[in-house]
C-alpha cells in the first residue's frame, strides 16, 4: 500500500468511526440517541486512535491537514508529499462521510431536525461569533501538535502511542470542545461538508457555508504554529516562520473580528 492510499483510507476510517458516533447520537431511533457529549468525545478519541493503528506504519497516519502542514513547517516531513497527503485527506473524509450516509440510511427521514443532520458532518459553533470560534479552533489545534509532538517525544511499550494520542482526542474533546466541536482538522469538516451539500440527505438544509472558513483557517493557524512553537521552545531551534506566522494569526482574528461585526449589524437591521 502507498502512503497516499494510507492517508485516504486512514482518514476515510477516522470519519466512519468519528461521524458515526455524531449520528448514533443525533439521529432519531438510533439506539444511541441522546446520548450525550461523553459518548462523542469518547467515539472520536477511539476513531483516531483506531484509524492511526491501521496505517501509521503505512503513511505516518497524519489524518489531518494541520499536522501535515505543521511536520512539513518544522521540516520533519518533506513539503514535495504535503499536496498528495492533502488531496488523499480529503477524498478519505468524503468517503467516510458518505460511508456514514449510507450506514444510517433510513435515519434522515425519521429525523426532521436539519441542524441535527448537518452536525452529523460538520462541526458549528455554539454561540455564533466568528472571533471567538476562530479563536477556539486555533487554541485546539494548537493544544494538539503541542501535546503530539511532546507525545512522540516520549517511550511508550511498543503499540502504545496511537491509544495515547486517541486519549488527547478526548480530552481536548472534553475540555476545549463545548465552544465548536472542535474540528481541529480541516480534512474533518471540509470533506463531509462537501458530502453533505452532495448527497441526497432527507431534509438535510443548508451546508451552512459562511461559517465553513473556520475550521479549515484555525486549525490550519494553530497546528502550524504549535510545530513552530514546540520546536522554538522545547527544542530550542529557531525558525523564521514561526516570526512570520504570528501576524498571520493576528491578521485572521481581525478579519473574524470584522465579519462578527458586520454578521451582528445585519442582524440588528433586520430586527429593526
Amino acid at each position: 500500500m502507498t502512503a497516499w492510499m494510507g492517508e485516504l483510507l486512514g482518514t476515510m476510517i477516522l470519519i466512519v468511526l468519528g461521524g458515526g458516533v455524531c449520528a448514533g447520537v443525533s439521529l432519531n431511533k438510533s439506539f444511541a440517541a441522546n446520548a450525550g457529549w461523553i459518548v462523542i468525545g469518547m467515539g472520536w478519541g477511539l476513531a483516531v486512535a483506531v484509524a492511526v493503528y491501521a496505517v501509521g506504519h503505512v503513511s505516518g497516519a497524519h489524518l489531518n491537514p494541520a499536522v501535515t502542514l505543521a511536520l512539513a513547517s518544522t521540516g520533519k516531513f518533506p513539503w514535495a508529499d504535503v499536496p498528495a497527503y492533502l488531496l488523499a485527506q480529503m477524498a478519505g473524509a468524503i468517503l467516510g462521510a458518505a460511508i456514514v450516509y449510507l450506514h444510517y440510511l433510513p435515519h434522515w427521514k425519521a429525523t426532521a431536525d436539519a441542524d441535527a443532520k448537518l452536525g452529523v458532518f460538520v462541526t458549528s459553533p455554539a454561540i455564533d461569533h466568528p472571533l471567538s470560534n476562530l479563536l477556539s479552533e486555533i487554541i485546539g489545534t494548537f493544544i494538539f501538535i503541542v501535546a503530539l509532538l511532546a507525545i512522540g517525544a516520549n517511550k511508550f511499550t511498543e503499540g502504545l502511542n496511537p491509544l495515547i494520542v486517541g486519549f488527547l482526542v478526548v480530552s481536548i474533546g472534553l475540555s476545549l470542545g463545548g465552544t465548536t466541536g472542535y474540528a481541529i482538522n480541516p480534512a474533518r469538516d471540509l470533506g463531509p461538508r462537501i458530502a453533505h451539500f452532495l448527497l441526497p440527505i432527507y431534509g438535510k438544509g443548508s451546508s451552512k457555508w459562511k461559517y465553513a472558513w473556520i475550521p479549515v483557517a484555525g486549525p490550519l493557524l494553530g497546528g502550524c504554529f504549535g510545530g513552530l512553537f514546540y520546536q522554538h521552545f522545547f527544542l530550542g531551534q529557531q525558525n523564521p516562520l514561526f516570526y512570520v506566522l504570528m501576524p498571520l494569526i493576528a491578521v485572521a482574528l481581525i478579519l473574524a473580528h470584522h465579519i462578527g461585526v458586520r454578521q451582528a449589524g445585519r442582524t440588528h437591521n433586520a430586527a429593526a
